[in-house]
C-alpha cells in the first residue's frame, strides 16, 4: 500500500481505527470476529493500528494487543490517553472522565503498555485536552513519557489550531486526529494548515461520516440501542431523512467515478491534502477490503468540486453532537460529582453570526474584600438560525464605586 508520513513515521496511507471492535456502536464484536479484522488489515497492508484506554475501558487495547503482539516490527502503534473509564462512585460502574494531570497521563500509559503487550507506544495522544490542566503541562508528562522510552512520539486530539501551537512549542505534535469527512468540515478552517506548517500530520477519524456515506443506513431505528449514533442529532429521525436526500447525488459522483460510496469518502480525503491520513472502522472484513481501495481512486478536480458543494456543513442538519454544556457548577468535581460536569463540542462554521446574550445571575460585595463586588453571568451565543452554539457560567471581580459595609459583606 501507499505511504504517508506521520512523524518520524511512514505509515499506510489508510490507517485502521480499532474502536468499533469493542466501543460505541453496539455490542462490541466477538474476539475472534475483532481478530480476523486486525489480521486481515495487516495482511492488507494497513500498517498504522488506532486504539485508546477509553475503547472498551481497556478492552480494545487488550485485544489489539493479544492478537498483534507477534506483528509487533510490522506496524505502527497508535493509543491514546487523558481520557478514561473511573470507577467515581466505588459501585463499579466506569464513568467516562476526562483527566489530564501529569501523575494520571503516567499511569494510563504504564497500564496501556501492559494490556498492549509492548515495551513502548509508537504514537501516544491526548485524547481530550482537560482544561483544568495547562496544555503545556499535559504535554510536558507526554514529552517525559518519549525522553523515559515509553512513547515514541506526541499526538493530540480534537483541539484547536491554538491549542496545537502551544503544544508543538512545548514538544513536536507528530499528529493531530479529528473527525473530518464531506460532512463534518471544522478541521478546513485553521487546523489542516496549522498542521501542516507544523509538519504535523493530520489523522481524520469517522472519514465516512459515521457510516452515514457508505449509503447502506436507511433506517436509524434499526441502530442497536447502545449505538451512540441514536444520540448524535444528525442521527436523529427527522433530520436523517433530511440527509438521506444527500445521497442519490452523492451516489451517482460514485457511480461516475467508479468507485463505492465509501471509497468516495476516503478517496476525498486523500485527495484534500498529503498530511491527511484517514483511520476508517469497522467490524467487518468485507467492509475494510472495500475502504482500503479507496487508495486506487483517482479524483479530478471537477469531481472533487462537486462533493465539496453537495455534502459540506450548510447541506447537513444536525450538529454532530447532542447538545450538551460545559457547566463547571458550585457542586461541580470529576470525582465527587461527575454529573455536573457536561462537556459539549458545538460546530461553528465560517460565516456564522454569532449573538451573544449576557445575563447578570448574582451580584454581591466579597467577604474578603468589600471593596471587590463579584459577580455570576451567563453568557449564551446563538448562531442565525437560533441554535445556542455557547452557554457557560462563570464569576468576575469588579472594583466597586463604593466600598460595601462590613456587616453587608458578611452576609
Amino acid at each position: 500500500m501507499q505511504q504517508r508520513a506521520l512523524g518520524p513515521f511512514q505509515v499506510s496511507t489508510i490507517g485502521l481505527g480499532c474502536m468499533n471492535l469493542s466501543h460505541a456502536y453496539g455490542a462490541p464484536v466477538s474476539p475472534e470476529q475483532g481478530e480476523r479484522v486486525l489480521l486481515a488489515a495487516l495482511d492488507a497492508g494497513v500498517t498504522l493500528f488506532d486504539t485508546a484506554t477509553l475503547y472498551g475501558f481497556g478492552a480494545n487495547e487488550t485485544l489489539v494487543g493479544r492478537v498483534l503482539k507477534q506483528h509487533r516490527s510490522r506496524f505502527t502503534l497508535a493509543s491514546k490517553c487523558g481520557m478514561q473509564g473511573v470507577d467515581v462512585n466505588g459501585d463499579g460502574k466506569l464513568v467516562r472522565v476526562i483527566d489530564g494531570r501529569p501523575a494520571t497521563l503516567r499511569q494510563t500509559c504504564e497500564d496501556s503498555l501492559r494490556r498492549l503487550q509492548t515495551d513502548v507506544i509508537d504514537l501516544y495522544y491526548l485524547h481530550r485536552w482537560d482544561k483544568s490542566v495547562p496544555i503545556e503541562d499535559s504535554v510536558g508528562a507526554l514529552a517525559d513519557l518519549v525522553r523515559a522510552g515509553k512513547i515514541r512520539s506526541i499526538g493530540l486530539s480534537e483541539v484547536s489550531a491554538a491549542t496545537l501551537r502551544r503544544a508543538h512549542a512545548v514538544h513536536p505534535i507528530a499528529a493531530l486526529q479529528t473527525e473530518y469527512s464531506l460532512w463534518t468540515r471544522n478541521p478546513e478552517i485553521a487546523v489542516l494548515d496549522a498542521c501542516r506548517e507544523l509538519g504535523a500530520a493530520f489523522v481524520a477519524f469517522s472519514p465516512v461520516a459515521r457510516g452515514f456515506l457508505c449509503g447502506e443506513l436507511r433506517d436509524v431505528s434499526t441502530l442497536d440501542d447502545k449505538d451512540i449514533r441514536r444520540a448524535m442529532p444528525r442521527f436523529a429521525p427527522d433530520a436523517y431523512a433530511a440527509n438521506l436526500a444527500l445521497l442519490d447525488g452523492y451516489q451517482a459522483i460514485a457511480r461516475d467515478v467508479g468507485c463505492t460510496p465509501a471509497q468516495l469518502a476516503l478517496a476525498w480525503l486523500l485527495h484534500k491534502a498529503e498530511h491527511i491520513i484517514p483511520i476508517p472502522g469497522t467490524t467487518s472484513v468485507a467492509h475494510l477490503q472495500d475502504d482500503l481501495g479507496a487508495v486506487d481512486v483517482r479524483l479530478d478536480a471537477a469531481t472533487m468540486a462537486r462533493l465539496d458543494a453537495l455534502i459540506y456543513e450548510r447541506t447537513v442538519l444536525g450538529r454532530r453532537y447532542t447538545a450538551q454544556i460545559y457547566r463547571d457548577g458550585d457542586q461541580a468535581h470529576w470525582k465527587t460529582a461527575p454529573q455536573d460536569i457536561v462537556i459539549e463540542e458545538r460546530s461553528v462554521v465560517r460565516g456564522d453570526t454569532l449573538t451573544l446574550k449576557q445575563t447578570i445571575l448574582e451580584s454581591r460585595p466579597m467577604k474578603s474584600r468589600p471593596d471587590v463586588g463579584l459577580t455570576r453571568t451567563l453568557w449564551e451565543m446563538f448562531n442565525q438560525h437560533g441554535e445556542q452554539v455557547l452557554m457557560m457560567d462563570g464569576y468576575g471581580m469588579f472594583r466597586r464605586r463604593t466600598p460595601a459595609p462590613a456587616d453587608s459583606a458578611s452576609k
